[in-house]
């Protein structure tokens, strides 16, 4: 059913769609690798239960919503649910919420856009319909499809969204010649880095960035239940077992075929989780990027936070996986150092990576961007 055919009370159904991706939009940090999502329950005008997605294996918003509203001793039978994403009708980590809302008597659903998992795509909401139940679909989707970036491009793309992180100085450097960084931002910014972190399914590195600057790669300045995995690009095995970051959470270590036993061994004694990546054809003795994103994606993971160094960062750029940029600019000029991905050189101005929706915002001293790249 099309947005044409909605409720006569378009301006509601409006108003419970933005508090349903409200609900979803504040859980970020929560539900990986599951989706964000919010629902909202409500009857002759009036929201009777809401809720949204707890953390993998628990109860999805729509369950959630339906508690919400019997714990307060309303009846959801007739009721219209306002979902941010289609309900699933599979069984996964739980029951099928269409079946849920189904039993629960739910006169009409209104998603925001379809579940593209293969296992959804579509089956919940003709589930529903089939039984009579009001199906529409559309409604506010941009917004919703936002919040969930990850979860699209792993399903639609067979990959996770890329989103690089960086901080540079106004003149476009990372760090001194000697790799010095330690703070070109203010502590402002840094802090802002780490929700970006939190949000994520997976944080990812190189073994430059390991071996030169010892970072946890954790998250520390913002709230978080959960911390995401970190991975190293790491084609040679050079971690070393005395890592910081191997001191806690889940690391997985992306290497080449025939890497050297005992430093395997090591690794996973230290409780590193060894991933085999075919090797770029196009450059001996280096992971294939696109072969590692996919990998990742048979993972479940979705949002993938980049944090490397100007060789991993120009790799990405240059096999035009990045999706996204985020860096943050701070108001000085530290002239000569490393830049932000020394990719190129470019044979024509022409062939300039081009951004879009590019949104900037002052953090502290410091200037974020964040953009789209257009290949």
């Amino acid at each position: 059913m099309s947005l044409n055919t909605l409720g006569a009370d378009a301006e509601f159904d409006h108003a419970c769609m933005r508090r349903a991706i409200a609900l979803a939009a504040g859980v970020l940090y929560r539900t990986s690798p599951n989706p964000r999502v919010g629902c909202v329950l409500a009857r002759d005008g009036h929201v009777i239960g809401e809720g949204a997605t707890e953390a993998a294996g628990r109860r999805h918003a729509e369950i959630v919503a339906l508690d919400a509203a019997r714990g307060r001793g309303v009846d959801p039978r007739g009721c219209t649910a306002y979902v941010t994403l289609e309900p699933c009708a599979h069984v996964g980590r739980t029951p099928p919420c269409a079946d849920a809302l189904l039993a629960a008597g739910v006169a009409r659903v209104v998603a925001a856009s379809r579940d593209p998992n293969p296992r959804v795509a579509g089956g919940g909401l003709q589930r529903l319909a089939a039984t009579g139940v009001r199906t529409e679909c559309g409604l506010l989707e941009n917004a919703a499809r936002e919040l969930n970036l990850g979860f699209f491009s792993r399903c639609e793309r067979g990959r996770p969204w890329l989103r690089l992180k960086a901080a540079a100085s106004l003149d476009g450097v990372t760090a001194l010649p000697d790799g010095s960084s330690q703070w070109i931002t203010s502590a402002a910014a840094r802090a802002d880095g780490h929700h970006w972190r939190a949000r994520a399914c997976a944080l990812l590195t190189g073994i430059g960035t390991v071996r030169d600057d010892d970072p946890e790669l954790t998250v520390r300045h913002v709230a978080t239940p959960r911390q995401p995995p970190r991975i190293v690009v790491d084609s040679r095995l050079q971690l070393t077992p005395t890592a910081r970051l191997l001191r806690s959470g889940q690391v997985w270590v992306a290497h080449l075929a025939g890497a050297d036993a005992q430093r395997a061994a090591a690794l996973r004694e230290r409780g590193a989780e060894l991933i085999e990546v075919a090797a770029d054809p196009r450059a001996p003795g280096k992971i294939d990027l696109h072969a590692l994103l996919r990998a990742l994606a048979e993972r479940e993971v979705g949002e993938l936070h980049a944090e490397a160094g100007a060789g991993l960062n120009a790799s990405l750029l240059g096999a035009g996986l990045v999706d996204e940029l985020l860096l943050y600019i701070a108001p000085k000029l530290l002239g000569q150092g490393r830049g932000i991905a020394p990719f190129g050189p470019l044979a024509s101005v022409d062939h300039a990576l081009r951004l879009h929706r590019v949104e900037l915002e002052r953090i502290g001293d410091d200037y974020r961007w964040r953009a789209r790249i257009a290949y």
